[in-house]
């Protein structure tokens, strides 16, 4: 089981920012949110899109444990 957290606009699309779900990888959890919802899946794959395994920012798939903290960070803006 993976805690998956939606912050900023992902969230507010999504109408969630706090999920439990069970995948044992990243790639895997990025299938399973996207067949769950396609738009999601487009904007989490969009450009800027961060995604933080456990507070480490990670690039590719990774490994998830239970108890694994799996974040999707949008870009941010500002000056």
């Amino acid at each position: 089981m993976a805690r998956v957290l939606l912050f900023g606009r992902l969230a507010d699309q999504a109408g969630w920012r706090d999920r439990v779900v069970e995948a044992g990888d990243l790639a895997a959890l990025r299938a399973m949110l996207t067949s769950d919802d396609p738009e999601l899946g487009e904007a989490l794959s969009g450009p800027g899109v961060q995604v933080a395994v456990d507070k480490t920012i990670v690039r590719g798939d990774a490994i998830l444990t239970a108890a694994t903290e799996v974040a999707f960070l949008p870009p941010m803006s500002g000056g």
